[in-house]
């Protein structure tokens, strides 16, 4: 075996890893990929004669290249509608694909994960899922340890927040949800804002945000006026299981809106229209009451 084929088994002993540290930094199985073949390249342009763990030196290295992806979304969504095409996924079996699936963060998690920054995200996911020391971290993101620490605690309170006292009551959810997308089909602004907390929060993901939507709406009055009178196409599904809604086009899933509700208001609402994103949820569409 020469230095070349020694070299590419040593990293594909690493492979699964590095993508699902990837995944669960960009949420995106594609993008994933892309992560962990440049990490590749890295590896291969690289004289790791001296590096004592390979797996801690890759794990660094395709944490960086992730928080460059990160970094390069806002970019992104400057570009042209007309010249982004999606990732529809492909009909593929492969058994490593279908696990990184299976190990991936559930949807809430990975809306909150959305509304945090690329350093935040870096220090969470690295740290609380991986378990990598934040000296480590700290040389990815370019900060002190004692500030990385602080990064990841902000994150653990934002992603903890939303998991403890989001409401769980799936029948009530559907119940809200249904009648929002009533009312914003009606018109029935004042019906709208008595639904919605008075500091409720409308985000769009980059994709989204290509197609028209506003990054951010934030206040009951705006994201009311957002959808009075609108969301005439978006039909009730439940999205992994939880009340949402979807707008989908040729019989595929194009945008799904994601609801967050505490005591009976909705708090947070989302709009993914990520392809990749989209491919990992489970979305059942709902008969029109």
């Amino acid at each position: 075996m020469n230095e070349h084929e020694l070299l590419v088994e040593k990293f594909e002993t690493h492979r699964s890893h590095l993508r699902s540290v990837a995944y669960r930094m960009l949420g995106s199985v594609s993008e994933a990929e892309d992560a962990v073949q440049e990490s590749w390249l890295h590896l291969s342009r690289s004289d790791t004669s001296e590096v004592e763990n390979l797996g801690g030196w890759l794990t660094t290295v395709v944490a960086r290249v992730c928080l460059d992806m990160l970094r390069s979304r806002n970019s992104r969504r400057e570009e042209p509608l007309e010249e982004y095409t999606p990732d529809l996924g492909e009909d593929e079996t492969d058994p490593e694909h279908e696990v990184l699936l299976a190990e991936s963060v559930g949807l809430a998690l990975s809306v909150v994960l959305d509304t945090l920054s690329p350093a935040e995200r870096l220090a969470f996911v690295l740290h609380d899922i991986f378990a990598v020391p934040f000296v480590e971290i700290a040389q990815i993101v370019g900060r002190s340890p004692t500030a990385t620490r602080q990064l990841a605690s902000r994150a653990r309170r934002r992603v903890q927040s939303a998991d403890t006292v989001a409401d769980t009551d799936n029948v009530r959810q559907r119940e809200v949800v249904s009648a929002f997308f009533a009312a914003s089909r009606n018109g029935n602004f004042a019906a709208l804002v008595a639904m919605l907390d008075p500091d409720v929060a409308l985000r769009a993901d980059p994709v989204a945000v290509q197609m028209g939507a506003t990054k951010e709406l934030l206040g009951a009055g705006d994201v009311a006026k957002r959808f009075s009178g609108a969301a005439r196409v978006a039909r009730l599904a439940l999205i992994n299981g939880v009340a949402g809604a979807v707008w989908t086009s040729a019989g595929q899933p194009r945008v799904v809106f994601s609801f967050t509700l505490i005591n009976g208001k909705i708090v947070e609402i989302n709009l993914l229209a990520d392809s990749a994103r989209l491919a990992q949820l489970e979305v059942v569409i709902l008969k029109s009451e």
